[in-house]
């Protein structure tokens, strides 16, 4: 169908942007009014705070090559002018300081067509938590 085409594209265009440290076109896949539960604190980000284009370069500067941030099989579900887009996301790299990172998230993406144009409007990326009192997040868990 070509909804889901589109909103797959505006997806894939993101992960792009990630992988070539383009801010501006990482922000751009973004409504203005977006919320954000992001894997980093805080609890939510909205609107220009999850669209800082120097808050992106900042983080694309703790990775010594890039990174790269991928949905695997994604569902996508479109009605009308809204769209939800979850799965798994593997983000991959080096960080400046030699950690090697391959972990797995669980990623849910809401987009609303507006004037003709697909946009994130919401954002969720999680770990599951351990269980045994550690408060800590499980970040090694393979699909």
């Amino acid at each position: 169908m070509m909804s889901e085409k589109e909103v797959l594209s505006v997806i894939r265009a993101q992960e792009d942007a990630i992988a070539e440290g383009d801010a501006r076109a990482t922000a751009d896949a973004m409504d203005a009014d977006i919320v954000v539960f992001d894997l980093p604190p805080p609890l939510v980000y909205r609107g220009e705070q999850a669209r800082d284009i120097e808050g992106i370069k900042a983080w694309f500067a703790t990775w010594r090559d890039g990174v790269t941030v991928r949905m695997a099989d994604p569902q996508v579900i479109v009605d009308g002018d809204l769209a939800v887009v979850f799965g798994l996301s593997r983000m991959t790299g080096t960080k400046t300081d030699g950690t090697r990172i391959d972990s797995w998230s669980r990623r849910t993406l809401v987009l609303r067509r507006l004037a003709g144009s697909w946009k994130i409007v919401h954002e969720h990326a999680s770990f599951p938590m351990a269980m045994d009192g550690s408060e800590r997040a499980v970040t090694d868990l393979l699909p």
